[in-house]
């Protein structure tokens, strides 16, 4: 196994790309990124992957993502720890808890933000969760903004051989989510409750896994939180790793075609990228409605 000159460990004999979570500030809690990389843009649909805590967040302390546009693109938010507000401009307002599934298409243009409500913040709470995009097909990328709220008691787990895992999107270990998609996606949350060697999810195109918390072995390389590993195409490698290490995994079919982004907009399309920045630095409302409820704030187009 080599290295990056950042000390970074590159590739094994089954995995392509090994991606240390970045830190990145968005505005008064900060959060890791594994995805997009320079290294890799994507894995399967998802182009976008942030780990936000663990945090504890004291009395008195809100976590804000004020109102703000995406277009051609599902959004996907799910929590370990804690709960936030969703409120978007179809006029949703939903409460998400942990094993909640938040799934938002975007398509042609959609405004939402996500709130600590105020008996959060007058107790505080510990956050902990994945924030993830999904780019949607060529053919629905223009399609009607929607949205679509699974409880946690819908979402299926099954056991195999010491992992947890909760089947959050697609089919795994014989399981399938009622988690409604636009091409072949998974998303599965394990846990393991004993020390155990395990398998990736099979028969989708592209997989990865990224380590939540504890660590995983691979190949004879250690690998710890805050990194994704990329397995090479046709690879499901066996990991291994102590009681208590917690994996997310991601992959599906890849999309049909290059994506492009530009802050919160994902499309096959610079022209309609160009578009959303002007509708959105304008204050075009009927491309970008207010969100009932959260009307006074808006966070600005970036320079």
């Amino acid at each position: 196994m080599s290295e990056y000159p950042d000390g970074t460990p590159t590739e094994t004999p089954r995995i392509a790309f090994v991606l240390e979570a970045r830190p990145r500030d968005l505005g008064g809690f900060s959060v890791r990124r594994s995805l997009p990389s320079m290294r890799k843009k994507r894995v399967g649909p998802f182009v976008f992957v942030d780990h936000m805590g663990p945090f504890d967040a004291s009395p008195g302390t809100t976590v804000s993502v004020r109102p703000h546009p995406h277009i051609e693109l599902a959004t996907v938010t799910y929590l370990f720890d804690g709960e936030i507000v969703h409120r978007d401009s179809l006029g949703n307002r939903q409460v998400i808890v942990p094993g909640d599934v938040n799934w938002m298409t975007a398509g042609r243009g959609i405004v939402h933000s996500e709130r600590t409500d105020e008996a959060a913040v007058k107790r505080g709470q510990r956050m902990h969760g994945l924030q993830c995009w999904v780019g949607l097909p060529t053919k629905d990328e223009q399609c009607a903004p929607a949205f679509t709220h699974y409880a946690s008691e819908v979402i299926p787990s099954v056991v195999v051989d010491g992992l947890e895992a909760r089947v959050v999107i697609g089919t795994a270990y014989g399981t399938t989510s009622p988690v409604r998609v636009l091409s072949p996606t998974v998303f599965v949350d394990a846990k393991l409750s004993e020390a155990t060697t395990f398998d990736p999810p099979v028969g989708y195109d592209e997989m990865a896994t990224y380590v939540v918390e504890g660590s995983v072995t691979c190949d004879g390389a250690h690998f710890g939180a805050g990194t994704m590993l990329v397995f090479r195409d046709g690879e499901r490698p066996e990991l291994e790793a102590a009681r208590g290490t917690r994996v997310v995994f991601v992959g599906g079919a890849p999309l049909d075609g290059e994506r492009l982004l530009f802050w919160n907009f994902v499309s096959s399309s610079q022209d309609r990228i160009e578009q959303a920045k002007k509708d959105w630095q304008e204050e075009n409302l009927e491309r970008f409605p207010k969100v009932p409820g959260d009307e006074e704030e808006r966070i600005p187009l970036p320079s």
